[in-house]
């Protein structure tokens, strides 16, 4: 799938604003030493433009991450609560475990229902090979029926 460029008011109200900001660091970057604080922060901005302004190319993306950050915050707030990720092995988990549940949410599915789903399928295929279980992935059209959020018959 090729990105979609943007000729939409996102593109031409957001670059030059982009632009400015660029050129702002350029001029942060000339007048900062290199080591200083500010000069590693300038660097690392610069460093990292092309990604910064990846929306910009593709419509699909979205210009900040508040939906990821909402996502998460519950687990932030909570995190007193997780007291079994105090080992890298469990805050390991405790990640696989957000993230399937969070990409469940996003992709239509009831978390509970596609978790059990994976506990029964996964022992059964052979993990080493992803054509075994690619058809276990949250956005495969081919998950069973149970496991889906029903559409809102009310909505229009």
């Amino acid at each position: 799938m090729s990105p979609r460029r943007i000729g939409t008011p996102r593109g031409s109200r957001s670059r030059p604003v982009w632009l400015a900001l660029r050129n702002g660091y350029v001029g942060k970057k000339l007048h900062s030493l290199p080591q200083s604080p500010l000069g590693k922060a300038v660097t690392y901005c610069l460093n990292q433009w092309k990604p910064l302004t990846r929306f910009l190319e593709d419509g699909r993306l979205e210009v900040d991450n508040n939906r990821s950050e909402r996502a998460i915050k519950p687990f932030v707030t909570g995190r007193k609560n997780w007291l079994f990720a105090n080992t890298p092995r469990g805050a390991q988990a405790s990640a696989i475990t957000v993230s399937l549940i969070q990409t469940a949410k996003e992709n239509g599915l009831e978390p509970r229902a596609y978790l059990q789903y994976l506990f029964e399928q996964l022992p059964q295929r052979d993990l080493s090979n992803a054509a075994s279980w690619a058809d276990c992935l949250p956005w495969s059209p081919t998950l069973p029926a149970h496991v889906r959020i029903p559409a809102n018959p009310a909505a229009p």
